[in-house]
């Protein structure tokens, strides 16, 4: 079931109960693609939930409920960016203790791979999976307006539109910025991809 499909562009409101029901699934698989994180995607979705079951009162309809849960999902997401940014701009470290994020199951940046339906042969099954690493590590490192527009575009299929309409900025910026951050791709990966050759 696609993100959009069933939703009424109409005022009607969602109950609470349907909002859970139908979209926290995809919030959080998007959740899990922005941070690359179960245990931080789980708290990312749960965050953006309440907020939405928060906001639903105000929901008037203007746009379908799958693109403003996505729009409250990146934002959360670019919030959190921004605080954990100035608490990090702000920490001073001490010389007795260890760096902070040196260990531990939150610096573990590391993303779920989907398995394909066929097992490839085992050469090519690892192939893939370093290639997935090496895609998600590049993905990680794009400033996180790009990283959004990547992965709506590509993991989730969505139109330039419906991404201007979740990120709102107008379509042009979403084509443009998408094609820099192609490139800013290509650049981290070809590189790595020669190396294996």
């Amino acid at each position: 079931m696609s993100w959009n499909q069933s939703e009424n562009r109409v005022s009607n409101f969602i109950s609470e109960e349907d909002l859970i029901e139908q979209y926290s699934g995809r919030v959080y698989n998007l959740s899990l693609k922005l941070v690359g994180n179960p245990t931080a995607a789980e708290d990312l979705a749960q965050e953006s939930l309440i907020k939405a079951l928060k906001a639903l009162g105000d929901f008037r309809g203007d746009s379908q409920v799958g693109t403003w849960l996505y729009r409250i999902t990146l934002n959360t997401w670019k919030n959190r960016l921004r605080y954990e940014k100035s608490r990090a701009d702000s920490k001073t470290l001490s010389l007795d203790a260890s760096p902070a994020g040196a260990s531990g199951p939150d610096g573990d940046r590391s993303r779920s791979l989907e398995i394909p339906a066929e097992e490839p042969p085992p050469g090519k099954a690892i192939e893939s999976e370093q290639t997935a690493v090496w895609v998600n590590k590049a993905l990680q490192e794009l400033d996180p307006e790009s990283r959004a527009i990547v992965i709506l575009r590509e993991n989730e299929a969505k139109s330039y539109r419906e991404i201007a309409d979740a990120l709102d900025i107008p379509e042009g910026t979403v084509k443009s910025r998408l094609a820099r951050a192609r490139e800013e791709l290509r650049v981290k990966l070809l590189p790595l991809i020669r190396q294996e050759q």
